[in-house]
């Protein structure tokens, strides 16, 4: 795992300092609202419907026991008790004090940690696959790549201000879980017929109200010409994004306005006009950053593990969290444990401080020290012995956190929509909580398989609904709220946007809608055959007869 430099501890700290002098400027009215706005937000503070909201950064979603540990006390000493992990691998707090704020920011950088970069017209928070560093089909770690990147956009003096924000994602394996298509830029590794590394190039995706699947621009862009590339792209981005209109300033649009072909052009000239031996990532640095980053000393085990297979035939709860809850790891012996924020009825994404100290006990107990937040609002153990999966999931089903609905129905994303959110249209957890309650049977959750089901409480796409294999899209409707329902999106390496089905439903239409959309599934799916492929051989007809018809 990356550690601060000298540079960074400083960095980190003159900002916290500033900041509190911003803040404190504010609150004795030598600031005004408009002044201290830009201020504010670039420290990731955002004012919501009842209290100020704090987004901390969690760096290409990795975390250690004892900076868990931290976002625990900060969640118990100046919130209410928890934070909520999001689609963007950050943690948010809902219920901050402005007078507190500048002591949380000390609080997260005493463990290496901040929320600079976390809003604004500037690179976000970058972002990776959750189980980077442990997953079987990984061709290489993506994280050190993700790290040079942050390293590189931190307080880019050129990219500090950009027409709007800008979003990067990162992926080592064939199988994208880090949603490289639909982000400002994404990268995909590949290696070439010798072995070398490159990354295929993706920029323009995006949800949002206009929401794109990006283009590639590179197939294959060595390594050592990353930085220099993603510099031209940004610059290219810089001189012609649309900056009198924020609802079209978004790279994607540019892309679609330019042509692929024709912004694909600008890049390359762009890119030609700096000499090379300036623009190569140096390998000595990559390779500096890459030794944090080397996997933990793992022990020579076998793959198969009679402690666990015990465990499982002895405890019929446990071997079907084990079924669900499990990824396969790349060195036999071990797996990957995914928590599931998820309970019947709750809130997702939501962890208490008792919940976030013991994930931080777990990971330093059986977890070589390390945790990962998921797209999913899902925690991420990603190396955990066999032999010792079994106390892990005992010590998770005390602590309420054993839900076993990892890629089911129950694993659903919802932002935070109306209840907390000045942006949202309509509320996005109370959408969640009743479909949740509607399939509570465990046994029809994995009867139905794996379905995405997204969320959103406005427009801005928080939950990612264009790419849930169900989408749900809370609006205003003459001062209510009604729902969109659209089927067939993708985060995946076959990225897709989801349809529109027809007319919107009232919240407490929502669940029994959904339940509609997967009875007809399980009717119509061939065999073997996932939602998703069930929806793409089929098309919308038939979903949409069984919503409708009846009306």
């Amino acid at each position: 795992m990356y550690r601060y430099d000298e540079f960074d501890h400083q960095f980190v700290r003159q900002r916290t300092a500033q900041f509190r002098d911003q803040a404190e400027r504010r609150m004795k009215g030598e600031l005004s609202e408009d002044e201290f706005r830009p201020l504010r937000l670039m420290n990731g503070l955002y004012l919501q419907l009842h209290a100020y909201m704090l987004r901390v950064a969690v760096p290409y979603g990795t975390l250690s026991g004892r900076q868990m540990r931290q976002l625990a006390m900060i969640a118990e000493r100046w919130d209410r008790g928890y934070g909520h992990f999001t689609t963007r691998q950050n943690i948010q707090y809902n219920w901050i004090k402005l007078e507190d704020t500048a002591d949380i920011l000390s609080a997260l950088a005493d463990v290496e940690m901040h929320a600079i970069q976390t809003s604004g017209n500037c690179i976000r928070n970058v972002t990776t696959d959750h189980w980077a560093g442990a997953a079987a089909d990984e061709i290489a770690d993506p994280r050190p790549v993700g790290e040079l990147l942050r390293q590189w956009s931190s307080l880019h003096p050129e990219f500090s201000f950009l027409p709007r924000k800008f979003k990067i994602a990162v992926t080592g394996a064939p199988n994208d879980r880090a949603a490289v298509k639909v982000h400002d830029i994404g990268l995909r590794l590949h290696r070439n017929d010798k072995g070398e590394a490159g990354w295929e190039v993706i920029v323009g995706g995006g949800l949002g109200r206009t929401p794109m699947i990006g283009v590639t621009v590179r197939d294959f862009l060595p390594e050592p010409e990353l930085i220099g590339y993603l510099e031209a792209i940004m610059r290219v981005y810089n001189l012609y994004g649309r900056r009198d209109n924020k609802y079209k300033a978004r790279i994607k649009i540019l892309v679609h306005e330019l042509g692929a072909d024709k912004f694909k052009s600008e890049v390359e000239a762009e890119y030609a006009r700096k000499p090379q031996a300036s623009t190569e990532v140096e390998e000595r640095e990559l390779k500096r950053i890459a030794a944090y980053f080397a996997a933990p000393q793992f022990d020579k085990l076998p793959r198969w593990s009679a402690a666990f297979e015990a465990a499982k035939l002895k405890n019929a709860d446990f071997a079907r969290w084990a079924r669900n809850n499990l990824g396969v790891h790349k060195v036999g012996g071990y797996a990957i444990v995914n928590i599931s924020l998820k309970p019947e009825g709750g809130i997702p994404g939501d962890a208490s401080a008792e919940q976030m100290r013991l994930m931080a006990d777990l990971a330093e107990r059986y977890g070589s020290d390390e945790l990962r937040v998921s797209h999913y609002q899902n925690i991420v153990l990603p190396h955990v012995r066999k032999d010792d999966v079994f106390a892990v999931w005992q010590a998770l089903d005390g602590a309420g956190l054993a839900a076993a609905n990892h890629g089911l129905v129950g694993d659903i994303i919802a932002c935070p929509g109306l209840d907390y959110c000045a942006l949202a249209t309509a509320r996005a957890i109370p959408i969640a909580q009743s479909i949740s309650r509607a399939f509570t049977d465990i046994d029809r959750q994995e009867e139905i398989g794996p379905v995405s089901i997204n969320i959103s409480g406005c427009i801005n796409a928080c939950g990612h609904h264009h790419v849930g294999n169900i989408g749900i899209l809370g609006l205003d409707k003459k001062g209510e709220e009604f729902y969109q329902i659209t089927l067939g999106g993708s985060p995946s390496e076959k990225a897709s946007i989801g349809t529109i089905l027809g007319p919107g439903f009232a919240g407490h239409e929502v669940a029994g809608a959904v339940g509609k959309i997967l009875d007809t599934y399980l009717k119509l799916r061939a065999p073997s055959e996932d939602f998703i492929a069930t929806y793409s051989r089929l098309g919308a007809k038939p979903f949409k007869e069984a919503l409708y018809a009846a009306a």
